[in-house]
């Protein structure tokens, strides 16, 4: 099921890791000629072009985009108690982690009578996506809507998808997330259009409660299928993104003291989530190697989503990399950059801590990967595709811009003016040095 790469007496280039590793192709270009025509009826027509699509796309037409405060409220009377209380602890542990993330101001004393201050402004509103396709992700309100809070945002709207066996609401577990967290303003509405809509705006005029304005936000975040990153490409500038996020991955570097049931459970875990998702176990154990594969195609062909799963695996996205050594095994693992990388192996934190590329890094055989996607406490939402080489994941910081104040005295300025003006020379910019001379008469 799973395709192997010896990689075990040889040291690849870091070009050649990149394109021999196992990866999936997105190719979020060839749906732009789909997305675009969607994003042009929301901006012509606005929400009652986003009631058609749902209607072709989701298969209902919700009453109104915006969801009432009371279906929120409901949704969380009518939650069952034991994954009202996963979410809580959840949320707890998340908060926990995320009020560790906000920024101070910092003031730089340059020289006397001359300081920079920077600022941490939060964005004055963002919208917060929550998918609801092949599953229904409560865990991405938390993810999404923690950070949010915690840098003090002042204005948030979370959107997911109408549900046909909902009355057109989103999800009741995403309503009674959002209920938990105190959030009021909820759009029933997904995939491309969700975010066209939260880029331009609209005005809900069937909504429950009346004609209801959908302000536009600043930042949109949060993971969702090649329409909806595809519609953020096309949306970027007017609004502010996250990332565009690819399905997701899971690497696992371990050795022979690795266990394979554990091993081939993680691998299946993330493959449950789509038939695109990649698998990846970089070892220098080929006995471990064996063993995988057979627990592997034990577990997937009883797992709930076996047919998913075994595509996943089956696919050029997914393998088992065999190296020689540890080092080079992490060699390997920074190459692939992946958005979770699991380390099972001798003195797992050592390894770790020598982990330069990943979205989040799991250490040790007690900490897999479906714990940070509802409970470690840390944020699930991370780069894919290899951009963990130069990106991170969804934090406080995501949602903070920093902003430089300057101030000088005119002693302070006048004891830089000459440098000034000189650049401002070279760069054959007089009138940036005109802006200084001017000041004190001396302007030509």
């Amino acid at each position: 099921m799973l395709a192997r790469i010896d990689l075990r007496g040889r040291i690849p280039s870091t070009a050649e890791l990149r394109t021999t590793l196992p990866r999936g192709e997105v190719d979020v270009d060839a749906v732009l000629h789909t997305v675009r025509p969607i994003v042009d009826a929301v901006r012509e027509r606005g929400v009652d072009a986003v009631l058609e699509l749902s209607e072709t796309f989701d298969k209902v037409r919700p009453r109104s985009v915006r969801v009432p405060v009371e279906e929120i409220s409901r949704a969380l009377e009518n939650l069952d108690p034991t994954v009202r209380a996963a979410l809580e602890e959840s949320i707890a542990r998340a908060a926990r982690v995320h009020a560790d993330q906000r920024r101070s101001e910092t003031v730089t004393k340059v020289v006397e009578g001359g300081t920079v201050t920077e600022r941490w402004v939060p964005v004055d509103r963002v919208g917060l996506y929550v998918p609801g396709g092949n599953a229904v992700l409560a865990s991405s309100v938390v993810m999404n809507v923690v950070p949010a809070q915690a840098a003090e945002v002042p204005s948030l709207v979370v959107c997911s998808p109408p549900q046909a066996d909902n009355r057109g609401l989103p999800d009741g577990t995403i309503l009674a997330a959002c209920a938990l967290l105190g959030v009021r303003e909820v759009w029933a509405v997904g995939g491309a259009q969700a975010i066209a809509l939260l880029a331009l705006g609209g005005t809900d005029t069937v909504a429950f409660e009346g004609s209801a304005e959908l302000e536009p936000v600043d930042l949109i975040t949060g993971p969702g299928n090649i329409y909806v990153t595809a519609a953020k490409r096309l949306l970027r500038g007017m609004v502010g993104i996250d990332s565009e996020a690819g399905p997701t991955e899971i690497a696992i570097l371990a050795d022979d003291t690795a266990d394979a049931a554990h091993v081939a459970a993680d691998l299946i875990s993330q493959a449950e989530h789509d038939v695109m998702a990649a698998s990846v176990l970089v070892t220098t154990s080929e006995e471990l190697a064996d063993a995988v594969e057979d627990a592997v195609k034990a577990q997937a062909a009883v797992t709930k989503h076996s047919e998913r799963v075994q595509t996943a695996l089956s696919g050029k996205q997914s393998g088992i990399v065999l190296v020689s050594t540890l080092d080079e095994g992490l060699r390997v693992v920074n190459a692939y950059a992946a958005e979770h990388l699991e380390i099972q192996t001798v003195d797992a934190p050592a390894l770790a801590a020598r982990v330069r590329n990943a979205g989040a890094v799991f250490v040790g055989p007690w900490s897999p990967v479906s714990l940070g996607d509802y409970c470690a406490g840390s944020n699930h939402v991370l780069p894919t595709a290899g951009c963990a080489r130069h990106s991170s994941g969804l934090s406080v910081q995501t949602f903070l811009r920093g902003i430089h104040i300057v101030e000088y005295t005119e002693q302070a300025l006048a004891a830089v003016a000459g440098h000034v003006v000189a650049l401002a020379g070279a760069e054959d910019l007089p009138a940036h040095g005109t802006a200084v001379q001017v000041r004190f008469g001396t302007a030509r």
